[in-house]
């Protein structure tokens, strides 16, 4: 999943609770205020963590 920064006390929460442990790609928090350009960026930031998490074994 991709989660702004703000979230990882609760993903690790729900994590615990589940014992689970998801593959979590953090970007910057907020997001809703953003420019297109500063979006843009992120994304481009977070893809290749993304893939890397899609396409790993385990």
């Amino acid at each position: 999943m991709v989660a702004t920064t703000a979230f990882k006390d609760a993903a690790k929460a729900q994590g615990e609770a589940l014992g689970f442990e998801p593959a979590i790609v953090w970007v910057p928090h907020p997001i809703q205020n953003r420019s297109r350009e500063e979006l843009r960026r992120i994304a481009e930031q977070a893809l290749e963590p993304v893939l890397a998490r899609l396409t790993a074994e385990g």
